[in-house]
C-alpha cells in the first residue's frame, strides 16, 4: 500500500531523561523516531507523529515527502528538549484515546515509550486502535534499569533524596522483580492484542534495530 499514514506516537514524559549508557532514553526514542520517518518517506508513506508529556501534547498529521519526514524531525527535537522537560505523572491511556481518535484506520502507529506510565485503561484503548490499525509497542529501556549494580548510591525524585544500599539483599530482589515486571507487563499486554513489540535499549543503535525488528515484524504479517 502507498501513500500509507504512518504515526510516530513519542512519550516525553520525565522518566525518558534518563541514560547511563551512550544516550537518553529521550534521545533514542527520538533518534529511533526520526528513523522510521525517513523509513517511511523511501516506502512513500506519509508520517506524522503525536508527541506528549505528562501535561501537554502536540499533533502533526501526516504528510508526505522530505517536507513531512522533516516537519517530524523538528518537532523531535523542540519537543524532547531536557531543558522543557515537565515534571508530573500521566497515565499513558489518556494519551492513547487521543491517539485512537485521531489516527486515520489503516495506519501504522508506532508507540515509543518506556511504558512507566501505563495503566490497566490501556487494554480497551489499544484493542481498539488495533481494530483499524496496525500497532508496534517500542519500549526504550537503559542497562541500568534491568541490571542494579553493587554499591552505595544517593537517589532523589527531585524533592527528596535517600542513599540505595544495593549490597542488601531485600533490595536487590525488589529492584530484580521491579525490573521483570518492568518489562513483562507491557510486552504482554501489546502481544494480547496482537500488536508488533520490539525494545530498543539506550547502548543500541536506533537504526539497526528498526531494521532488524521491522524485517521480523514484517514477516508475521504486522
Amino acid at each position: 500500500e502507498r501513500e500509507r499514514p504512518v504515526l510516530v506516537v513519542v512519550d516525553a514524559s520525565p522518566s525518558l531523561y534518563f541514560g547511563t549508557r551512550t544516550r537518553l532514553k529521550s534521545v533514542a526514542a527520538g533518534q529511533l523516531a526520526a528513523a522510521v520517518a525517513w523509513a517511511a518517506v523511501r516506502r512513500g508513506d506519509r508520517i506524522g507523529a503525536f508527541m506528549f508529556t505528562s501535561d501537554d501534547n502536540r499533533e502533526l498529521r501526516p504528510a508526505g515527502g522530505r517536507r513531512g519526514a522533516m516537519r517530524v524531525i523538528q518537532g523531535l527535537v523542540e519537543w524532547l528538549n531536557p531543558d522543557k522537560a515537565r515534571q508530573g505523572h500521566k497515565p499513558l491511556s489518556v494519551s492513547l484515546e487521543r491517539v485512537r481518535h485521531a489516527v486515520r484506520p489503516g495506519s501504522l502507529v508506532l508507540i515509543i515509550s518506556d511504558f512507566f506510565n501505563l495503566d490497566e485503561q490501556c487494554h480497551r484503548h489499544l484493542s481498539r486502535l488495533r481494530q483499524h490499525n496496525d500497532v508496534i509497542g517500542c519500549q526504550v529501556m537503559d542497562p541500568a534499569e534491568e541490571f542494579l549494580p553493587a554499591g552505595r548510591f544517593p537517589i532523589s525524585d527531585g524533592e527528596n533524596s535517600a542513599m540505595l544500599d544495593t549490597h542488601e539483599e531485600q533490595s536487590r530482589r525488589q529492584f530484580d522483580q521491579m525490573s521483570s515486571e518492568h518489562g513483562e507487563v507491557p510486552r504482554r499486554m501489546f502481544q494480547r492484542h496482537k500488536c508488533g513489540w520490539m525494545v530498543l535499549k539506550t547502548s543500541d543503535d536506533p537504526v539497526e534495530v528498526l531494521g532488524r525488528e521491522l524485517r521480523l515484524l514484517v514477516g508475521r504479517g504486522v
